[in-house]
């Protein structure tokens, strides 16, 4: 395409997605490599100055082990959680405030103005120990999201850049997977899109990225085993996102340079798209309604 098609095919979506708000959890390897890093406080300080507000929650696994590391302290995964013992709770604050600064850092010096926050700032994020059958220590569950802080700093052109962490009743911390916190901020903030930006290329079938995936298509795949394993929770977890108030939910490969821009004004995107089956339907119905009546 050239420069000028480009940019005819993104002004539908920038006139479509002007105020409305993305939430963006920043992970995997997107995190470690400087250049990917670089490149995405660009792509959300643009998204921002589109008219676009803008929450990212990051994640910092790779951080948290190194640091435990050097303390002697043991990591442990059960059920793809971090076993977080008093211990391991002091690794995970050290490597996710470092993180937290140095994100909102990289956004605010390319003019995003970003504010770095922990769960724990004015109640950010209320939790509870998280339910399993076996012990995980402080590794916690989202009960509550206080919006008015996230709403007041958009309104006054900041981004929010939220760690993990959450705090329960009686002021005990816990480690709180940061899917988990991105997916409760944006259906408190009843987002237009939840972005999960990680080192996936999104949902492969048979090999193939799949661009656009409802409900019936997403069980009807995991019924005939092609989707499986780690991402059968990560689909039905966008599917609450979305019965809960959350428009679409993507699935894009940070790997991919300007991915984040590319999925969001391009038709054909870099990722899957998780959608809601009514708006789909509401939307073809639409489209059939207006073509009826411009014939007439």
């Amino acid at each position: 395409m050239t420069k000028e098609e480009v940019l005819i095919e993104a002004l539908p979506y920038i006139q479509t997605y002007e105020g409305k708000t993305f939430v963006i959890k920043f992970g995997g390897a997107v995190m470690v490599d400087e250049n990917l890093k670089q490149t995405f406080a660009k792509d959300v300080t643009m998204l921002k100055k589109l008219g676009i507000h803008i929450v990212v929650v990051h994640g910092g696994g790779k951080e948290i082990t190194k640091i435990a590391d050097a303390f002697g302290v043991e990591t442990k995964f059960i059920n793809g959680l971090r076993y977080t013992d008093e211990k391991m709770l002091e690794a995970v604050l050290m490597g996710l405030c470092s993180l937290n600064k140095e994100v909102a850092g990289l956004i605010t010096k390319n003019s995003g103005n970003a504010i770095g926050l922990c769960g724990t700032d004015a109640g950010l994020i209320k939790a509870k120990p998280i339910q399993s059958e076996v012990d995980l220590g402080f590794v916690g569950d989202v009960v509550g999201v206080n919006t008015s802080l996230l709403e007041l700093l958009v309104k006054h052109e900041m981004i929010p850049v939220v760690a993990p962490i959450g705090m329960g009743e009686r002021g005990e911390l816990y480690n709180i997977n940061a899917d988990t916190v991105a997916a409760a901020i944006a259906i408190a903030l009843k987002a237009e899109k939840l972005v999960y930006l990680s080192d996936i290329e999104g949902v492969m079938v048979d090999g193939a990225r799949v661009p656009s995936l409802n409900k019936t298509q997403a069980d009807a795949l995991i019924a005939e085993g092609k989707i499986y394993g780690g991402m059968i929770p990560k689909v039905q977890s966008a599917f609450e996102a979305i019965q809960s108030g959350v428009k679409k939910v993507h699935f894009i490969d940070g790997r991919i340079k300007h991915s984040l821009l590319l999925e969001v004004f391009t038709s054909d995107g870099v990722g899957t798209e998780i959608t809601d089956e009514t708006e789909v339907a509401r939307f073809i119905a639409h489209a059939i309604e207006s073509e009826h009546n411009g014939k007439n």
